[in-house]
């Protein structure tokens, strides 16, 4: 039974058309669940899994009732009129790229704030005047702090992944961000689970709420098939992770520590096959171009750490190979909900050494997952099927070369005259002022 189309449930005609243009005409249940509650104005808590179609479920109500019968051209500078608070930049950054196109088709403006940049090009919007907002709540509130943004014209909140948020010990922040927009206007919550503080959220903010609940709280995507790869040893282990790194598609590989995936995103790049990282150790510069890299096809393979697990959120991934299993089930279905998107099938592979494989069952039961492990090598079936085309060898570009040390540039010391060397030394050092 197909689902209604985005012009059946009532989205007005220009957001169809920009949805179109993008291959978006038919909703997905959570769209065709919430739409007609948020077009209506109604507070929605939406429950569903990762990948489920979230994103647009929030952004096309958003844009219709901001665009028509709420904004009625009142933009003021410094006093948006649509917030959406995310757990974390990549996420918030890839918000704004499906709110943008929608929003734009009413004259609406958009812009982003979230840490780990200079604030000087937020700060220029938001004295431009934009419509919608799309923040991490730590750089939010500083910038109301400083005066720079007031939330008093806000007409429709949006709190996406909010367990994610209360895992990250942002809630305190949310609540006070939420307790500076008005009283009256439309909460829409969305959440995969209501458990750390995220129930006492719903019950002060939104009211006469409508809940959605798609998915049950822990269920895998029905198209995605998990796999666990036994393996007897690190050298084993190597070579499996680069069989399986070495297909045609886009895979994510996860590892725990940020040294880690840096590590195997070099390797991988040397031994030809091109990759980037994803860590809390690169600056945001670093981030959006590796990112943006993986996004393009430029490279395929994303080293990741649990920073991406619920930031990126990219079309056609179809491996995620948890190179090292993670410590807890809700991290395991987050990492895999990459794969196996927006109705896309998609494979999940955990590989696992011999002192691992008790704590990888536990987890796995945890997760309502049931598979049976296999032992492998990188030559096995069960590897070599999900490899499937290997793309083709990509050369390393050559390693940029080590600069000289300060002594060996020209003008250096050892450069120069020997009586300049020597009258150096023995110049008497002058008081430091205080």
């Amino acid at each position: 039974m197909s689902l209604p189309t985005f012009a059946e449930l009532g989205v007005p005609a220009p957001l169809v058309t920009v949805l179109a243009k993008d291959g978006k005409t038919e909703s997905f249940p959570i769209q065709a669940d919430t739409l007609p509650d948020t077009l209506a104005g109604r507070d929605v808590l939406g429950r569903g899994k990762t990948g489920s179609g979230k994103t647009i479920a929030f952004a096309i109500p958003l844009a219709a009732r901001l665009g028509t019968r709420l904004a009625g051209g009142r933009r003021r500078a410094g006093h948006p009129l649509g917030l959406i608070l995310a757990p974390t930049r990549e996420l918030a950054t890839q918000i704004e790229q499906t709110v943008k196109p929608l929003a734009g088709a009413y004259g609406l403006t958009t812009t982003t704030i979230y840490g780990g940049v200079k604030q000087g090009r937020q700060v220029d919007a938001l004295r431009t005047g934009v419509d919608i907002v799309v923040a991490c709540p730590g750089r939010l509130e500083d910038l109301m702090k400083q005066g720079h943004v007031s939330l008093d014209a806000v007409e429709i909140t949006v709190i996406d992944e909010a367990d994610h948020m209360a895992d990250l010990g942002f809630l305190p922040i949310v609540t006070r961000i939420l307790g500076k927009t008005p009283e009256g206007g439309q909460r829409l919550l969305f959440s995969a689970t209501l458990d750390n503080g995220v129930d006492r959220i719903v019950k002060r903010f939104l009211h006469d709420e409508v809940l959605h609940s798609v998915d049950e709280v822990n269920s895998p995507v029905a198209a995605m098939t998990h796999h666990v790869f036994e393996v007897e040893s690190m050298a084993s282990k190597d070579a499996v992770v680069r069989a399986l790194a070495s297909g045609t598609g886009r895979r994510i590989l996860f590892m725990r520590t940020k040294h880690q995936a840096k590590k195997l995103a070099v390797k991988l790049t040397e031994s030809g096959i091109p990759a980037v990282d994803l860590h809390g150790n690169l600056s945001q510069n670093q981030r959006d171009r590796n990112l943006a890299a993986f996004h393009s096809g430029e490279v395929r393979v994303l080293v990741a750490t649990d920073v991406a697990a619920r930031g990126v959120h990219v079309d056609d991934v179809e491996l995620v190979v948890h190179v090292d299993p993670p410590t807890e089930h809700k991290a395991y279905l987050h990492r895999s909900g990459r794969t196996a998107r927006a109705g896309s099938a998609g494979d999940v592979v955990t590989i696992a050494l011999p002192e691992q494989r008790s704590d990888l069952r536990a987890l796995l039961r945890k997760a309502e997952i049931t598979v049976t492990p296999a032992t492998v090598t990188a030559d096995s079936r069960q590897v070599v099927e999900l490899v499937g085309q290997v793309a083709p060898f990509v050369a390393p570009a050559p390693k940029a070369a080590r600069p000289p040390m300060p002594a060996q540039r020209a003008g250096g010391l050892r450069d120069r005259p020997q009586a300049q060397r020597t009258r150096r030394r023995t110049q008497p050092q002058r008081a430091s002022s205080r």
